[in-house]
């Protein structure tokens, strides 16, 4: 069990716990929260980010990309879990995702369906096919979207069954974010993923300009805080946790490698996790 648990990559849940807290908080201010319907709404979320993360350890262990890399644990690529196990476990988490997300299509609007189509079909391709998009520098653009635009305003919708304005003001940050913690991620394969052929951002930016991309990720947020703060003026409570970031900018940027890029990622969920707590907290104020 620690093996799947470490498998599932416990770092990069932020990523789906923080938009359905955000647009939740949004759902509470506009006084229509439901509870069960946000409760379904992270289900989902969770499902689809381990689903992912599995899908990526099945797809990448049977290509070969990950024989030789840092981090969190390789389940197929170490050797750990037969890939049929692998690819079992991403199956499932997608399937509790869909069914999950069946409930809330049901008891609000049909064309949520292709919304979460298109989800899980963006979890599986990003490593898995013929021609993963993850391998040509799209995966942030996909982060962004999904656990950025849609989950966010996926939250608010189910529960609300309107949009406001300022859900899509909330989840751009929300996606910066989520990017910032992936853009670490391939700055510590960037070696690794060049030899076995996979392009991704940070592969074609280069190390440099990889490093500069992460610390804009990780402080543009607050921008647009500052401009949601003039609809919602409790928002700005989430200004208190920029000094989290300048810890992990300044290693980053210092040129850190390896394993303690290992503990930026780390540090940069943890920017996430307290940046989304406090944005609900004031959203729902």
């Amino acid at each position: 069990m620690n093996l799947w648990i470490a498998g599932a990559r416990p770092r990069t849940l932020p990523s789906a716990v923080v938009p359905v807290a955000v647009g939740t908080g949004l759902a509470i201010g506009e006084g229509h929260a439901v509870w069960w319907r946000a409760a379904l709404a992270l289900l989902v979320s969770l499902a689809l980010q381990v689903g992912v993360n599995y899908a990526n350890d099945y797809s990448d262990g049977v290509k070969g990309t990950d024989a030789d890399r840092v981090g969190p644990m390789r389940l197929t690529g170490s050797g750990a879990k037969p890939p049929k196990q692998v690819l079992a476990a991403a199956l499932l988490s997608f399937a509790v995702g869909g069914v999950a997300g069946l409930v809330l299509v049901a008891v609000t609007s049909w064309w949520l369906l292709l919304v979460g189509a298109a989800a899980i079909a963006a979890a599986w391709f990003y490593t898995g096919g013929s021609r993963p998009y993850g391998y040509r520098a799209l995966g942030e653009l996909s982060v962004f979207v999904f656990f950025g635009l849609v989950a966010v305003v996926g939250t608010v919708y189910v529960q609300l069954e309107y949009v406001p304005w300022t859900a899509w003001a909330a989840a751009i940050p929300v996606g910066l974010l989520s990017c910032a913690v992936l853009v670490v991620n391939n700055v510590r394969d960037i070696d690794t993923d060049a030899m076995t052929g996979k392009r991704t951002l940070a592969v074609v930016l280069g190390d440099t300009m990889s490093r500069v991309l992460f610390t804009l990720c990780l402080s543009m947020p607050y921008i647009f805080v500052i401009g949601l703060g003039a609809a919602r003026p409790w928002a700005l409570i989430a200004l208190l946790s920029a000094p989290l970031t300048l810890a992990p900018s300044r290693r980053v940027l210092q040129g850190a490698q390896g394993g303690e890029l290992v503990e930026v990622l780390g540090e940069a969920g943890r920017v996430q996790l307290v940046f989304g707590v406090l944005l609900a907290i004031g959203l729902a104020l």
